[in-house]
């Protein structure tokens, strides 16, 4: 046997493609759970009153803070449990992957909406727009195009970051390579294979990412 065998790979194939399945969902739900969210947070954040901003300003410390390894076992051994009344991989995972990229994404959703020039509320005040018509038709249209680049970068982050839910046993792509070291005392191939696969969807989703982020520079 020598550096590499092919084909242990090989036997495994059926299980790393399930795991990217996994991996793609986890990420994919991760970052819409974590944008709806975000979102709220981001204007929770920029509450001008302290008190009320500040429980907002405390969740978002709090989870870019603190190691999302950890935030994922909390969660899985401590918060699904009460909630399901027993421990759940998969929507552990989902769960930690999607509370701590919110607290991310309200920082690029801050950022992108103080971006806007404070004129143009002004101006929509002065038409008799109310703060919500003025954020969603004036302000949010205005922002989503500097939101969109880093919203697709945490995107790309979370396929690398739900990884870590493989210590919960979520069926993820490095779920299946630890299952391979375990049942063939192997390490290059499990690991350089699941490598690849993450290096495959990171570069795939970023060349889409940056296709996107080159049209909308063209329609402007």
């Amino acid at each position: 046997m020598g550096f590499f065998d092919f084909s242990l790979v090989k036997d495994y194939i059926p299980y790393f493609i399930k795991g990217t399945y996994y991996t793609i969902a986890f990420s994919l739900f991760g970052t819409l759970f974590g944008t709806v969210l975000g979102f709220l947070l981001a204007l929770g954040k920029m509450i001008p009153n302290k008190f009320l901003s500040a429980p907002f300003k405390a969740y978002i410390g709090l989870f870019r803070g603190t190691p999302l390894l950890v935030q994922v076992l909390v969660i899985n051994f401590g918060v699904v449990p009460i909630i399901l009344g027993k421990s759940n991989s998969i929507v552990a995972g989902i769960l930690a992957l999607s509370l701590n990229s919110s607290a991310y994404i309200a920082e690029i959703f801050r950022s992108g909406i103080q971006s806007v020039s404070e004129g143009q509320g002004e101006a929509a005040a002065t038409l008799g727009l109310s703060k919500t018509q003025t954020m969603m038709h004036i302000i949010l249209p205005q922002a989503v195009k500097i939101i969109l680049p880093p919203l697709g970068n945490e995107f790309v982050s979370l396929i690398k970051d739900s990884s870590l839910t493989s210590v919960i046993s979520a069926p993820e792509i490095t779920y299946w390579a630890q299952a391979m070291n375990a049942q063939y005392y192997r390490v290059w191939e499990p690991y350089l294979t699941s490598a690849l696969i993450y290096l495959i969807l990171t570069i795939s989703i970023s060349s889409v990412l940056h296709l996107l982020e080159r049209r909308f520079s063209v329609s402007d």
